[in-house]
């Protein structure tokens, strides 16, 4: 394993290096004073055991800095007396309480490193050139890194709280895209499989039919093509008049007879879009699993709200109401997402009824006044 001087993910980088220049004041006074070899000897030996603790600090993100702070304070209280550039050490200590936590918490040691000083001073009557950069350069270094870390928390905070809102984006954005195939091509396949083993049967004894029906399987492929495509973008350009329109057809190879009442009515488009979707999907429902011979849809609009209920004879009813499918359960949270809601009744077949709240201005969607069309297949 490297052994290396600072973490990989520092944000002093090479400027820790560069700080370093500071150490040289500590040698100042052995040279002008021509010292003896113990005196550098000891002073060589507290430069590396400063070095030490320097680097240590930078990889401490906890109470252990605090240690590192205290070793380079030790440094400096016993260096002063006999060595005026040891007020070096008193900077470097300063310069590390920044990080020892909140701002709080950090001035409480400034000031510690500042008293200490102080009572260095004050013991030994030592001159000014020591305790003057001791308690300038201590008070501004300090104060500066005190403020730039609480900058970097705050930073942090803000990178992980991006990071999050990211991860939900994506996540949500699966989910919508989830939904939406799930809806499109649950109905589509659906309606392929009922045109193709319907064109099996009819092969034999009306090849003309048998082709038509071949070619309303290769338009349907396109038309789900077009969707998923559109699904995928984010867009929704089809609206209740054309799902209408598909449940019809859909309904009609099924051999299940439709009745429907549909009013004008407005809606803004994120309503419509929810409307259909769930009409898709509750048609697809009946279709696949109710077994039923005859489906009811009502579209209305009042003053307050706009109703949509989908029904039908079938089996579904025995089903419990609270057991809810992947898109029952996608159909309710875009419902709910709108302010509306989405009831499911069980009884003599299935009731499906959502109801969402006039939202202004609506946009109309076209369709025929108090329309009521049977079909039987």
């Amino acid at each position: 394993m490297r052994l290396r001087p600072l973490p990989d993910d520092s944000e002093k980088g090479w400027t820790a290096y560069v700080w370093l220049v500071y150490l040289s004041f500590v040698f100042i006074q052995p040279v002008m004073a021509k010292a003896s070899a113990l005196q550098w000897g000891l002073t060589i030996a507290g430069a590396a055991v400063f070095l030490v603790l320097y680097f240590a600090a930078h990889w401490f993100h906890d109470r252990r800095i605090w240690w590192c702070i205290g070793g380079i304070l030790l440094l400096g209280i016993g260096f002063a007396p006999f060595n005026p550039g040891a007020s070096t050490y008193f900077i470097y200590a300063a310069s590390f309480v920044g990080y020892t936590g909140p701002p709080r918490i950090a001035l409480r040691g400034l000031i510690l490193v500042l008293a200490v000083a102080a009572l260095e001073t004050w013991m030994f009557h030592l001159p000014s050139y020591f305790w003057f950069p001791a308690a300038l350069f201590s008070l501004l270094v300090g104060g500066a890194n005190i403020h730039q870390a609480e900058a970097s928390r705050t930073n942090a905070k803000l990178r992980r709280a991006q990071e999050e809102v990211e991860l939900l984006a994506k996540t949500a954005e699966r989910e919508r895209i989830a939904r939406d195939l799930h809806d499109l091509l649950g109905h589509t396949l659906s309606l392929i499989t009922l045109k193709a083993e319907l064109a099996g049967k009819l092969l034999e004894r009306d090849p003309e039919r048998a082709g038509r029906e071949i070619r309303e399987v290769e338009r349907i492929s396109r038309e789900a093509l077009r969707e998923v495509r559109t699904a995928v973008a984010g867009y929704r350009s089809q609206g209740l008049p054309a799902v209408l329109a598909q449940a019809r057809i859909a309904l009609e190879a099924a051999g299940v007879a439709l009745e429907y009442f549909a009013e004008p009515v407005e809606l803004e488009t994120a309503q419509e879009t929810v409307l259909a979707l769930a009409l898709r999907e509750a048609v697809t429902n009946i279709i696949r699993h109710a077994g039923a011979s005859t489906c009811h849809i009502t579209l209305e609009q009042t003053a307050a709200e706009t109703r949509l209920e989908v029904s039908d004879d079938g089996r579904g009813g025995s089903a419990p109401s609270t057991v809810e499918g992947i898109g029952l359960a996608a159909m309710r949270e875009r419902v709910e997402g709108l302010g509306g809601r989405l009831e499911r009744r069980a009884g003599a077949g299935t009731s499906l009824l959502i109801v969402l709240p006039i939202i202004l201005p609506r946009r109309p969607v076209e369709g025929t006044a108090e329309m009521r069309i049977e079909e039987t297949a």
